[in-house]
């Protein structure tokens, strides 16, 4: 038989403590137990998109308008510190700037840094309720 249970508060880790106390001792158990973020919602993935659709809009970086795509793998590489090296033909490549798999904390935290780097840049935002 086949489980899945997500914990996400008291009772339900107990739950889980019950149903391997319960197992049957004289026969041997395969149990796989994994640890996994959620990963970001649907309105954190729009607010985002709208920010950074504001900040393509309005800010000019060292000379260029960039695409709010552009934006995107510009904040993500710097909230995560990820690794940048020279692409085959010129120019440089992020390597792992992806958002599809950030929890919902770490897209918190992207939208947080946005929100900064626009304010500081005098983005006006859009009302995004």
């Amino acid at each position: 038989m086949k489980q899945k249970l997500t914990i996400s508060s008291e009772p339900l880790r107990h739950r889980a403590i019950e149903i391997i106390r319960a197992l049957p001792l004289d026969v041997a158990h395969d149990l796989d137990i994994r640890e996994h973020k959620t990963t970001r919602n649907l309105e954190q993935n729009a607010r985002m998109w709208a920010m950074l659709t504001d900040i393509s809009e309005q800010v000019d970086w060292y000379g260029q308008r960039l695409t709010k795509e552009d934006w995107k793998d510009v904040f993500t590489a710097s909230l995560k510190r990820l690794k940048v090296v020279p692409g085959i033909d010129g120019g440089f490549v992020v390597i792992g700037a992806h958002t599809s798999k950030m929890s919902v904390s770490e897209m918190s935290e992207l939208i947080e840094f946005a929100m900064a780097f626009g304010c500081q840049h005098n983005v006006k935002w859009r009302d995004y309720e």
